[in-house]
């Protein structure tokens, strides 16, 4: 009997989510540029003629990780509260899905950052630019609402500091104390001291050192 069109949907869906995943690992464990399209084949356990159908290219499936990645920074959108609360919840979630989401997170650090795969970031960062600026404008409006005299100074500075911790905790994730530098963070926009911790491991403070 012939599979319906829903279901032959659900298989092309479920193809292409195994070699998105694929590729995801394959990245972080050989990096973007030492990674093959072979390679991400290979992991998925798909023929090379799929893989080609979905994706022509490598830099076609880093573009679609990138997508969703970047669409994960827009859930910010969605924090409710007051400007405080607001503010909290994006620094949470920020530390949450750098500890999450390493592979993800680590795909896009050394995307943005090497300069023969920076326009890869660049173009997919383009597509989402209109998302993105709504994202920013959120932030900017909880700064803002706080009483700071330049909010798009402050958003850019939140964000990099966000970042900075991204990257640090993807080179010392068993280092890296996390729970401590929410704290301070806390503490230096004058929020209120968590009353729990975020759910994840946080080693206590020591020295940054890759293991």
């Amino acid at each position: 009997m012939p599979r319906s069109a829903v279901v032959n949907q659900e298989m092309r869906e479920r193809s292409r989510e195994r070699i998105l995943t694929a590729a995801l690992e394959t990245f972080a464990a050989k990096g973007y540029e030492a990674a093959s399209i072979s390679d991400v084949t290979a992991a998925a356990g798909v023929s090379r003629g799929l893989v080609s159908y979905y994706f022509a290219t490598k830099e076609q499936l880093a573009a679609e990780l990138l997508d969703r990645w970047l669409d994960g920074i827009a859930g910010l959108l969605s924090i409710q509260g007051t400007p405080d609360e607001r503010l909290a919840g994006i620094i949470d979630g920020a530390l949450m899905a750098a500890a999450t989401t390493l592979p993800i997170q680590r795909l896009a650090i050394t995307l943005m950052m090497q300069p023969s795969t920076h326009d890869v970031f660049a173009r997919v960062e383009q597509a989402k630019s209109e998302r993105l600026s709504l994202v920013e404008d959120a932030i900017r409006d909880v700064f803002a609402a706080r009483g700071a005299a330049e909010p798009a100074i402050e958003e850019m500075l939140l964000r990099a500091t966000l970042e900075g911790v991204t990257v640090k905790l993807a080179i010392y994730r068993e280092t890296f104390p996390l729970e401590d530098i929410r704290r301070r963070l806390y503490a230096g926009y004058d929020l209120p001291t968590p009353a729990v911790p975020l759910p994840i491991t946080s080693p206590p403070v020591d020295r940054l050192r890759a293991k």
